[in-house]
């Protein structure tokens, strides 16, 4: 699999010819998101304009009501998808090319090569139990050519049992985990997203996993950096199992 990050939550993800897109971010540095409760304010770019993505097979998306995983340019390139895999509540306001995909529920992706990529829904929970915000999912991709390679990819998730589940039902070889431990703190002081040590709690639980953090920088709300993962996984002696990538890099697993 070849793996461009892009930035914040936003990767190109090619697997067997096919072009998966995660979460598309596209508005530029400093735009800013007004809600009646809050304002989320974007504080990095993305390393790649749409023009320069292209077309893509599938979007991965995790949800589509929050600024942070949807922003206004990334919503604009949704046309561009064949598919637009996201949750069930999601789908029925996107419409058009959106799919719903439960946990646990599953959608081939047909390649170039008249093979496969199962795309199967992982349970996700964006904070804790008395704060989460709303529905969203996870993926998991499995290729026909090498089922015993699965990628996970987490959504906005912290680290509970419905995430500790998906190592239970699949051998995933490479995680792309949503970190940064994101607070909003006009709606609570809880963090929405893994954190540095949850990183770590998930790299023990799927002992055969890469993880690539995504989605820990970009945006103000972000209560962890880069230095904090890197830092975490030193302390645990899994400095070897962390690929932290920067904006822009292309790396193959």
């Amino acid at each position: 699999m070849r793996l461009t990050y892009i930035g914040g939550p936003t990767a190109l993800l090619e697997l067997d010819g096919l072009r998966l897109l995660t979460d598309p971010t596209f508005d530029p540095a400093g735009t800013t998101y007004p809600t009646p409760m809050y304002t989320l304010r974007k504080t990095g770019g993305p390393a790649l304009p749409p023009a320069q993505i292209g077309p893509v097979d599938a979007v991965l998306l995790s949800h589509d009501h929050h600024f942070d995983n949807l922003d206004h340019a990334g919503r604009a390139m949704l046309s561009q998808a064949s598919k637009i895999l996201t949750t069930p509540a999601g789908a029925g306001r996107l419409g058009g090319a959106a799919v719903s995909l439960s946990a646990w529920e599953t959608i081939d992706l047909v390649t170039p090569g008249q093979g496969v990529v199962r795309v199967t829904g992982a349970p996700a929970r964006h904070g804790p139990a008395n704060a989460d915000r709303g529905p969203v999912t996870g993926f998991v991709l499995t290729s026909a050519v090498d089922p015993q390679y699965c990628v996970y990819v987490s959504g906005d998730t912290v680290w509970y049992q419905g995430v500790a589940e998906v190592g239970q039902r699949f051998p995933i070889r490479l995680a792309l985990l949503f970190m940064g431990a994101a607070r909003v703190l006009e709606v609570s002081p809880q963090h929405l997203t893994f954190t540095a040590a949850e990183g770590v709690e998930f790299a023990r639980a799927f002992p055969d996993a890469l993880i690539v953090p995504i989605h820990f920088e970009g945006w103000a709300h972000f209560s962890e950096s880069r230095s904090d993962i890197d830092a975490a996984f030193a302390r645990a002696g899994l400095q070897d199992r962390l690929r932290l990538l920067a904006p822009g890099a292309v790396a193959n697993f």
